[in-house]
């Protein structure tokens, strides 16, 4: 389901197993205990990144194991839009800066797991970004619309993110000011530009608790969202 690799000051997180990558209970508590071991071995200058395997970054909600509960699954779908919130806590939580380095396609919860990194990269040549709710007759999680809110500026990529349904390659989210960069044409060079940036940033050696306070006091709309506290001044060094 994901791995947990240890590069130096580098922890490369990587979606594994099946090729959509789809967030289920289990998926959810694998990425979550990686995140959370991530946050107790890190030091001064530690920089999380995140990829996948395949065509897919991550297609979202495990979808097929919901329905296949019949009339149990919009209780199912419940389950896993209320696990999944915790998954976004501890990415803005955790004290170091954060890299998606998007290796093909990210939709719905897929897109909003990239979205609450720091940084977000995606290919040139091939993967979109889709918000696939207002297509399949879906809401948009309350936290997924803050989430949009905080980290898209403007209010027209918002309306194309969320209410056009449209697959945005890479070029035009840039452009759109949702990612960072679409540069490469494949999913290696897409890793070796963020980890090119993650060697920069921990060089750095930045206090990790000092990056995730001044990370959750740029978003308290969402951190409230997610039941975090913005603690508003750290006293580190002071």
């Amino acid at each position: 389901m994901c791995t947990l690799e240890k590069r130096g000051d580098l922890f490369l997180l990587t979606l594994t197993g099946e090729d959509e990558h789809r967030f289920h209970p289990d998926t959810i508590a694998s990425v979550l205990s990686l995140l959370e071991q991530a946050k107790s071995q890190s030091t001064k200058g530690s920089v999380l990144i995140t990829t996948g395997h395949g065509k897919f970054f991550s297609n979202g909600f495990d979808l097929a194991w919901a329905q296949s509960a019949g009339h149990g699954a919009i209780k199912r779908m419940h389950q896993m839009v209320k696990s999944f919130k915790p998954v976004l806590a501890a990415l803005l939580d955790l004290p170091m800066p954060t890299i998606a380095a998007l290796n093909g396609h990210a939709a719905a919860s897929g897109l909003m797991f990239a979205l609450s990194h720091d940084y977000v990269f995606m290919r040139k040549d091939r993967g979109v970004l889709y918000m696939s709710e207002v297509d399949i007759g879906l809401p948009v999680p309350d936290y997924f619309s803050a989430l949009v809110v905080a980290k898209v500026g403007s209010g027209i990529a918002r309306r194309e993110l969320l209410l056009s349904g449209k697959k945005l390659k890479g070029e035009e989210a840039v452009a759109l000011g949702i990612v960072d960069s679409a540069a490469n044409d494949s999913a290696e060079g897409v890793v070796e530009a963020t980890v090119s940036l993650g060697e920069s940033l921990a060089a750095k050696k930045w206090n990790g608790e000092v990056y995730a306070t001044i990370r959750k006091s740029l978003y308290p709309e969402l951190c409230r969202m997610v039941d975090l506290t913005a603690n508003n001044l750290a006293t580190h060094n002071l």
